[in-house]
């Protein structure tokens, strides 16, 4: 580690070296209410500073908005920037809440095009299946996939929410580079399968909300009463009404063990997450996301908190007591084909 920025890793097996952390940048187009623009640009900036390195988008988050907007910060810094994005689910114009899953590979291949237009880029360096439909074999879709990388369109597959037996079959047909799939002290159904077929397979871990989409920092209490219209946190089980009560309370050590480290609860948070990687024995490489530069620089301090044996009993429990889902349709989640 140099300059003060933070540890690296490798990205799948003979894969670039990235930070330890990465930004997921969903966030700035969608999902979590307005967003400022010239803040979310600076946050950028102020990450690639801090180290980070994996910046991840998909074509679904603002319905290619946040490629487009991601596209003068690629120009900028091509060759410092692992750029991650995604394809598989699709929208309707005229059903805003229609959400589909495409694996077909004419898909794939009108998909990746599309990326690449609104990213203004030659090349994707890592490309991932956001989610999987069991209907369209691995075969095909991998397959598809694989003949990106031949014609230098993508330099490195991922895949995410897919199970260990299901990563194992893909990873047959061309070698994955890392999965992607939520993890965090409030959820923890990749550690069944997924998890330990990562480690046999030398994939990467990508925990996605690691944050808990801001519950496990304390930001909110009940995502029903406190967020904005448009919020998809309103609309999330776990973080509204008896189920965000009880879990609010779960939250008791995460606090406690802050404020032994003189730190925030997110980066307890985020540091369990980190730590995951020497109990699993697995590369890990968390994207928290946010919009704001100071958030983003908390985030990272959490690569530099390790917490002890002791404290790490204390987080153990918490899964297991969680109330509701991750979403209110769990179909299509690993969780799911289990």
């Amino acid at each position: 580690m140099t300059d003060n920025k933070i540890a690296t890793v490798e990205l799948g097996r003979g894969g670039p070296r990235v930070g330890v952390q990465g930004l997921g940048c969903m966030g700035i187009s969608e999902f979590y209410g307005a967003t400022d623009e010239a803040s979310a640009r600076e946050t950028l900036e102020t990450a690639l500073a801090a180290g980070v390195t994996l910046f991840d988008t998909a074509d679904i988050y603002g319905s290619g908005a946040n490629e487009t907007f991601l596209a003068p910060f690629v120009a900028a810094h091509r060759d410092e920037i692992t750029l991650a994005t995604k394809f598989a689910v699709e929208r309707r114009d005229e059903d805003p809440d229609y959400r589909g899953v495409n694996n077909h590979p004419a898909y794939i291949r009108k998909a990746v095009e599309s990326s690449l237009r609104r990213l203004d880029t030659e090349v994707i360096d890592l490309y991932y299946m956001h989610r999987h439909d069991p209907a369209v074999p691995f075969a095909e879709s991998v397959g598809a996939m694989a003949e990106l990388v031949e014609q230098g369109k993508v330099k490195q597959l991922g895949l995410s929410e897919v199970t260990g037996a299901e990563l194992r079959e893909a990873h047959a047909v061309h070698p994955i580079a890392a999965l992607q799939s939520e993890w965090s002290l409030f959820s923890r159904d990749v550690e069944r399968s997924a998890v330990p077929a990562a480690v046999e397979l030398g994939v990467t871990v990508v925990p996605y909300s690691p944050l808990g989409r801001g519950f496990l920092t304390g930001s909110f209490a009940d995502a029903g009463t406190e967020l904005s219209q448009g919020d998809i946190r309103k609309h999330q089980p776990r973080f509204n009404g008896d189920n965000a009560r009880t879990n609010a309370a779960l939250l008791e050590p995460v606090h406690k063990i802050a404020a032994a480290h003189g730190a925030s609860a997110a980066q307890v948070a985020l540091a369990w997450v980190q730590q995951r990687a020497q109990v699993h024995g697995v590369t890990v490489v968390p994207i928290p996301g946010t919009r704001k530069s100071h958030r983003l620089l908390e985030n990272v301090g959490a690569t530099r908190l390790t917490l002890t044996a002791g404290e790490l009993a204390l987080l153990e429990p918490i899964a297991g007591q969680v109330a509701g889902d991750r979403y209110p349709d769990m179909s299509l989640t690993s969780a799911a084909r289990e």
